[in-house]
């Protein structure tokens, strides 16, 4: 019973072009710098707003708990700053800039659903003062960011 609702499934998103295994492909924003451990940076002027991808929230599952740095702890680039941990596995987050921490969302303390619920708005993680500018140029942009997203699901 189950092998034929599984061939059925398979039949109709052969059909409608979509995998029948993961829930098609993740949102990925124009507008924004992606690091290949699944973070994303928007940078406004000096600053930068930094959360987790739609694409490692749809993997991690529910968030259940978020480790946030201190305000004026400074963050490198590729180094773990914090971990978001879900129901599934406790991931490290690291950063795609270094700077300063000038901001944490202190909402996700008692809110880290909005990680799954919002990854991209409510549910950033850190805001950072810059102080590389140069190192935005070694991270993706959203159409190197997707086709890496189909590469690594491919994969799997």
């Amino acid at each position: 019973m189950a092998s034929s609702r599984l061939l059925w499934a398979s039949r109709a998103a052969s059909y409608l072009r979509i995998s029948p295994l993961c829930r098609g492909f993740s949102t990925v924003l124009q507008e924004l710098k992606y690091a290949d451990s699944h973070e994303w940076v928007k940078v406004d002027g000096d600053s930068a707003t930094v959360g987790i991808t739609d694409h490692a929230q749809d993997h991690l599952g529910d968030v259940v708990y978020v480790e946030l740095p201190d305000v004026g702890a400074n963050v490198k680039q590729g180094k773990s700053f914090g971990a978001v941990e879900s129901v599934k596995a406790t991931s490290d987050v690291y950063s795609p800039v270094s700077g300063e921490v000038i901001e944490v969302n202190s909402k996700l303390s008692d809110s880290p659903g909005l990680i799954n619920a919002s990854p991209y708005d409510s549910g950033w993680i850190i805001k950072v003062k810059i102080s590389g500018a140069g190192e935005l140029n070694t991270l993706m942009d959203s159409d190197k960011y997707a086709k890496f997203c189909e590469e690594e699901n491919a994969k799997h």
